[in-house]
């Protein structure tokens, strides 16, 4: 018999949480387990194991962001919107570091599908749209951004940039204004030097 309130989107939120207090690489059901004082064996009825109780994390990390920067973009074009989405990625980090963790998992293809990261590549197509660039460009400019933003915020996260000057406000100000300099200015595609 489950236990009274215990239910996948109850344990889902829980791990979330609990990856943000402990790191999400902590994450089993059995932490979750003893979060909630029951035995291991209650739970699942609810999740099948710990990865499936790490992939509900990462879907709930990817929908909370997608909220968020749909929020955020909502009438903003050109370097307002690339602000505000690149704040989305790194205030969410610093809020809540373990789901922003979860948010990185790698997942099976039908799941990435079915997940809000569909809704984070439309949005930042959309951004780019602003900046008039078409495919293969855009894919391009989708990566560098979504590296851009998740290697600044991992390395603030770990501390990377705490015993330095400027400021990391400053740095990332300045980032901000590269990377809309750079999306303005999109260079053309080399020519190929094997003729």
């Amino acid at each position: 018999m489950a236990r009274v309130g215990l239910t996948p989107d109850r344990l889902t939120e829980a791990g979330a949480e609990l990856a943000d207090e402990v790191g999400f690489d902590q994450v089993t059901v059995s932490a979750l387990a003893r979060r909630f004082d029951v035995k291991v064996a209650s739970l699942y009825s609810h999740v099948k194991n710990s990865q499936d109780l790490r992939t509900r994390i990462a879907l709930l990390a990817l929908a909370e962001m997608a909220d968020r920067a749909a929020e955020a973009l909502a009438g903003r074009a050109g370097k307002d919107a690339l602000a505000a989405l690149a704040n989305v990625y790194r205030d969410y980090a610093r809020e809540h570091p373990g789901r922003y963790a979860a948010a990185q998992l790698r997942l099976d293809p039908q799941t990435a599908a079915a997940s809000a990261g569909v809704r984070h590549a439309r949005m930042t197509r959309a951004l780019l749209r602003g900046y008039d660039l078409t495919e293969p460009d855009q894919t391009h400019a989708v990566r560098l951004l979504g590296s851009v933003f998740h290697g600044y915020v991992s390395l603030e996260l770990g501390g990377g940039f705490s015993h330095s000057a400027p400021d990391t406000e400053e740095t990332w100000a300045r980032i901000l204004d590269a990377l809309d300099t750079l999306l303005r200015n999109w260079p053309a595609a080399p020519t190929d030097p094997r003729g």
